[in-house]
């Protein structure tokens, strides 16, 4: 299994806009075949920063979904990623 796990720092202003936008991407993953889970949440303490969790049945499933997964525009809105991969049985 694969785990992605960490956080996204965006402007404070724009973090509703991004979590809305974000929505369709995780409603996307969770309907992909290997997602096991897929969440992207505001941080109840950091009015700036996104939490972003994964879990995949394996690097395929991930890679698979990455390359036909949404361009929804939300580069341009990241300041900062703090985001790691785990592999774990």
């Amino acid at each position: 299994m694969i785990i992605v796990a960490g956080s996204i720092e965006v402007d404070p202003g724009d973090r509703a806009t991004f979590l809305g936008i974000s929505a369709e991407t995780v409603g996307l993953a969770r309907s992909t075949v290997g997602c096991h889970d897929f969440a992207v949440s505001a941080d109840p303490v950091e009015s700036g920063r996104v939490n972003v969790f994964e879990a995949w049945e394996d690097r395929e499933s991930l890679e698979a979904f990455r390359r036909g997964g949404p361009d929804d525009g939300l580069d341009s809105m990241i300041l900062r990623t703090r985001v790691r991969e785990f592999e774990v049985d």
